[in-house]
């Protein structure tokens, strides 16, 4: 069999996986997608409660809404924000019952290399297909050929730790009974009665920070909620672009999550504790947790803790296959400079394709939130153009290919982390690079939003 008759194998079934498929159909070329949960969206599925901060408008990919026209489906209203189900039940299923068999869950990528060929070996490497090992949920093993491979599996099951260093913390995996990694859903029974009237630290300072302040904020002003109280971990200082872009942010729902989550530091319903790095999870008399940071500092006890300090990629499976990451991100070696917080803390990511996901292994992609490796501010339009690219370019079209068929909202603000590592940055003014000694800080500035008026919340990732 000729390698071109051989399928794209596609990993993970999230939006970009599955936009992914949508392109391969759309230009006569067989997918294969594996997926290692027990449905399409798995991951989109465990943060259901949350609502996105992009429209439908704009986390509808162009060719899987064509593939779908035939059966009747209609894209929701544009202009409203999904929350993760609707998201999963209202399009990502829909879009994999349109694919059928070519989706196949509950099939777990152990291993991708070239077939017959380690990562050392040269000789007439690229002339041989992959080899995609899986593990079925039956405890089946299976080795699958592709003549190329697009992994879209996303990051959500390797989040970043509490440590300030990327480590864990002193005692973190001992805590683990009293951390969640995840945006708590407050309106189920018994995670609402885990933090109704309890002191939580909320560690990170994105919009899944935003999220969980402003979720907090809300169960403390409600009737079962009295005494619950948020302790707001920054490893940075307080400036103009803590709360995100507010009004400014032409994705108005993120500007509007950033502005909650400052509401709720306003009203007293969270502190701000900067330029806090944590380095162990101790415990009081009481048991409680009391959070040490780098300096010594130890902070007063809590009850529990969610840790949102992002994600990183899980490079575990590819170890045959020849990457070129940053160092630093993880990320494709060329798509690293135009995502990296370090230098581009503003501003837009520059639209991308294939040439900036290549590798030395011909026709793998690193695709979707896993292209990002350890960068946030993912959006899942980016995505949809990278997969676009990507599958052009796989099926010959370079002209397509290299095109450029997407514009991003600007941010408004500074976005990313910053060099907030920088000796003597400046605090004012530019903002977002200072490391202050630790503090703890309540605003006074007034209130901007409720958590009512903040629509959206999350990522729009893989």
């Amino acid at each position: 069999m000729s390698t071109l008759q051989l399928p794209v194998i596609v990993v993970g079934a999230g939006p970009t996986g599955l936009a992914a498929a949508a392109h391969l159909v759309g230009r006569g070329i067989e997918p294969l997608v594996l997926e290692a949960g027990e449905r399409a969206g798995a991951a989109v599925r465990e943060w259901s409660h949350v609502r996105l901060f992009s429209t439908w408008s704009e986390v509808v990919d162009p060719a899987a809404e064509k593939l779908l026209a035939p059966t009747g489906w209609t894209r929701p209203d544009p202009a409203t924000y999904p929350s993760g189900g609707d998201w999963a039940e209202r399009y990502l299923q829909p879009l994999a019952d349109v694919l059928g068999d070519r989706v196949r869950t509950g099939t777990t990528v152990t291993g991708v290399s070239r077939a017959g060929r380690d990562r050392v070996v040269d000789a007439d490497r690229e002339a041989q297909p992959f080899v995609v090992h899986v593990a079925h949920a039956d405890g089946r093993e299976e080795r699958i050929l592709a003549r190329a491979v697009i992994d879209a599996s996303g990051t959500w099951t390797t989040p970043s730790p509490a440590g300030g260093s990327g480590l864990p913390a002193l005692g973190e995996r001992a805590a683990a009974d009293r951390i969640t990694y995840r945006v708590p859903d407050l309106k189920d029974p018994a995670v609402r009665a885990r933090y109704a009237g309890r002191r939580t630290a909320v560690i990170g300072s994105g919009a899944s920070a935003f999220t969980a302040l402003a979720y907090l904020a809300e169960l403390a002003e409600s009737e079962d909620g009295g005494g619950t109280h948020a302790v707001w971990i920054l490893r940075r200082g307080i400036s103009g672009s803590t709360f995100g872009g507010g009004e400014a942010d032409q994705l108005p729902a993120r500007g509007a999550l950033g502005l909650a989550a400052k509401a709720a530091v306003d009203k007293g319903h969270a502190d701000a504790v900067t330029g806090f790095r944590t380095e162990e999870f101790a415990r009081d008399g009481d048991g409680r947790l009391v959070l040490v940071g780098e300096d010594g500092r130890r902070l007063d006890p809590v009850d529990e803790v969610i840790v949102l300090t992002g994600f990183r990629p899980d490079l575990s499976f590819l170890s045959e296959v020849r990457l070129d990451l940053d160092e630093r991100l993880q990320a494709p070696a060329d798509l690293a400079p135009l995502i990296d917080p370090n230098q581009h803390s503003c501003g837009t990511v520059y639209p991308h394709g294939h040439r900036e996901l290549a590798h030395p292994e011909r026709d793998f992609y690193l695709t979707g939130m896993k292209s990002y490796g350890r960068a946030p501010t993912f959006l899942a339009m980016t995505g949809y153009e990278q997969v676009r690219s990507v599958v052009a370019a796989i099926a010959g079209d370079l002209d397509a290919a290299d095109r450029v068929e997407l514009t991003l909202p600007e941010t408004g603000v500074c976005g990313g982390a910053g060099l907030f590592d920088t000796p003597g940055a400046e605090q004012a003014g530019g903002g977002c690079c200072a490391a202050p000694e630790p503090q703890l800080v309540q605003l006074a500035a007034p209130a901007a939003a409720t958590a009512d008026e903040a629509p959206a919340g999350g990522c729009c990732g893989s």
